[in-house]
């Protein structure tokens, strides 16, 4: 187009300033953003729902290998309402409610909801569980825990990442959970013994000091492999006399955990 042509389908407004029409116009504009940010809200919701829904569909596809065809109803209400936009990077967050995984920054990234949901399931937390999960992230894993009643002690290696999910679980008001930023192979003694304990990073072996301080009678869900290696979702059962027994659960993919060990 050139100079001076205007575009189909733009309007165009010109009002002298000062004039009544000048006026409604600026209330107008000054309120549009906060039209846009409640109806952004509103799409969060929806795909919310929409994510349980696909949840739901991708456990049915795999349930020979979870041997069941759905998941505790409690898991899925948690992740209902998990605000999981509230807990990745903004450049991010219009894709939070897809079933995948998402980049969270310094190498890491936030785990599939669908995996989340499984591993979640699979610990059979109760309110008033105490449960360690090695590998904060985002807080995403922490929170969906938190809203089944448990209290939840997380530990983060990487600094920034245990500040930031420290920040946004506070202001989600997610106050039972309680983060460190340490090495996690070695849990977090001082809160022993878990009814649950997760790891939400690849490990070649099942860390001892977490066996040590998974209360017997108590589960424990990791992914078991290294990192060039097929990895596999395993369950670990501790007995009441301490015996251990171990379930494979499917193949994944997830980032090494890192650390001294």
């Amino acid at each position: 187009m050139g100079n001076g042509a205007e575009r189909p389908g733009v309007f165009h407004l010109r009002l002298r300033a000062g004039s009544p029409g000048f006026w409604l116009v600026l209330i107008a504009l000054s309120v549009l953003p906060l039209t846009v940010t409640a109806e952004s809200e509103k799409d969060f919701d929806k795909m919310r729902r929409n994510l349980v829904e696909e949840i739901a569909d991708e456990v049915r596809l795999t349930s020979e290998y979870l041997n069941k065809r759905e998941l505790d109803k409690r898991v899925m209400d948690a992740i209902g309402r998990v605000p999981r936009h509230e807990l990745v990077p903004k450049a991010v967050r219009e894709q939070s409610y897809g079933n995948f995984p998402l980049p969270i920054g310094y190498g890491q990234t936030i785990s599939q909801p669908y995996v989340v949901a499984v591993m979640t399931d699979m610990l059979e937390i109760r309110s008033g569980d105490r449960v360690l999960e090695v590998g904060t992230g985002s807080g995403y894993q922490a929170a969906v825990i938190a809203e089944l009643g448990a209290t939840v002690y997380t530990i983060e290696i990487i600094e920034e990442l245990a500040a930031s999910a420290k920040t946004n679980l506070a202001r989600l008001g997610y106050h039972n959970v309680h983060i460190r930023h340490a090495d996690g192979y070695y849990g977090w003694e001082e809160h022993a013994p878990y009814d649950a304990i997760i790891i939400t990073a690849a490990t070649s072996h099942i860390p001892p000091p977490l066996i040590e301080q998974l209360r017997p009678g108590g589960k424990m869900m990791l992914p078991l492999g290294g990192q060039f290696m097929t990895q596999h979702l395993v369950l670990v059962d501790k007995s009441a006399d301490g015996e251990i027994t171990t379930r494979q659960i499917l193949p994944v993919r997830f980032v090494p955990l890192t650390g001294d060990r």
